[in-house]
């Protein structure tokens, strides 16, 4: 049986690819300075591929810590002249609108974030919808899949760069460090990963023929 359906592929989540840039570390103090989010949709044959990719350039919070060397690393000015910014909230409340007009397209209940070390872009995540007072999250507070682990176990690789080299996605290393960049070819690792695992016979599972398969083992005696 197969039901190509997104909704049924991950348990009525939707995977929502995430990139923050940053100006440190720290999720509490260090401003937010760019966010991207790549919104992914399944086709008729249950392949997952990058529907729409959202881009937000963020001015710093009020008191917000911002450290040289992580400007220096991302070469972010967060106060070039001509930099077409807005507000946190600003930027949370569009990306959230569009996460829910998808969720309700598609039949999930709730968004999961995916990212490289997710660990990290959802920390800044959720600091910012702190700051913001945003009761409605549509994003699960907690749960992520992180591409970094995930290609470890598939490529043997856990750097962004060297994962997509691994996988046949053409990276360059003069446009990654912008949150869009980072987004789109985060979202196309994990898509090939996904779509790869179908390939191999991963997906859809049948459970009719898993049960059967257990209960041939029991009553074989092994």
């Amino acid at each position: 049986m197969s039901n190509h359906e997104i909704k049924d592929r991950f348990r009525g989540f939707l995977p929502v690819v995430i990139d923050v840039e940053t100006a440190g570390f720290n999720q509490k103090t260090d401003a937010l300075l760019e966010m991207a989010a790549s919104i992914l949709r399944m086709d008729e044959n249950g392949d997952l591929y990058i529907h729409e990719t959202l881009e937000f350039l963020i001015k710093p919070f009020e008191g917000a810590n911002l450290e040289k060397a992580a400007l220096d690393f991302t070469g972010i000015d967060p106060f070039a002249a001509g930099r077409q910014d807005m507000p946190e909230t600003e930027a949370l409340n569009q990306m959230f609108t569009k996460v829910r007009k998808e969720l309700k397209s598609v039949g999930c209940k709730r968004a999961i974030l995916v990212g490289h070390n997710s660990a990290f872009d959802h920390g800044f995540l959720n600091a910012a919808i702190e700051r913001a007072d945003i009761k409605r999250n549509p994003f699960h507070p907690f749960s992520s899949f992180d591409t970094a682990s995930l290609a470890g176990l598939v490529f043997g690789q856990t750097v962004l760069a060297k994962a997509c080299e691994a996988a046949s996605i053409p990276f360059s290393n003069s446009e990654a460090h912008s949150a869009k960049y980072d987004t789109e070819k985060t979202a196309e690792l994990f898509c090939e990963m996904v779509n790869r695992l179908k390939r191999l016979g991963g997906w859809p599972l049948v459970e009719n023929e898993a049960e059967d398969s257990m209960a041939a083992i029991f009553h074989s005696g092994k």
